[in-house]
């Protein structure tokens, strides 16, 4: 069994929830998670559910493409003002993964970066997602 959670974090076999810094008391708002994501959290167990309306701590979204990315960024900076703390995982189509995406690391950077986020950490989130981490600069906290 630990083979198969070991599998879905990638290649490190640190357990994604490790990975993205998520314990059962996390706060998570998650936006088009694939299918089985919060299986992908065990060993550890799933966050607990955030909304919209709630202050989360950690927001992950995933994308496609950079259109949408942009409209996310845009919508998640009055979360950012209430929560300044705010962990930001943006979760991406790798190259190996063969599918249709005009994301990018660089791409992200080039849409966060101007908003005061700077990047901490890259991962892998499994074999078809990447995640880079993203909060706001000390200085605009």
């Amino acid at each position: 069994m630990a083979d198969i959670y070991r599998k879905m974090a990638g290649y490190s076999g640190t357990p994604l929830a490790r990975k993205l810094g998520l314990t059962k008391e996390t706060r998570l708002l998650l936006f088009h998670a694939p299918a089985g994501y919060m299986d992908w959290l065990q060993p550890d167990g799933p966050p607990t559910a955030c909304t919209t309306h709630s202050l989360p701590d950690v927001v992950h979204i995933f994308v496609e493409k950079k259109v949408e990315l942009k409209k996310f960024l845009f919508h998640l900076q009055p979360v950012f003002d209430r929560n300044p703390k705010l962990v930001l995982w943006i979760s991406w189509y790798k190259k190996a993964a063969r599918m249709p995406t005009d994301i990018t690391e660089d791409i992200i950077r080039e849409l966060a970066l101007p908003m005061g986020l700077v990047d901490t950490k890259v991962c892998a989130v499994n074999e078809l997602w990447s995640g880079l981490k993203l909060v706001r600069r000390l200085a605009n906290r």
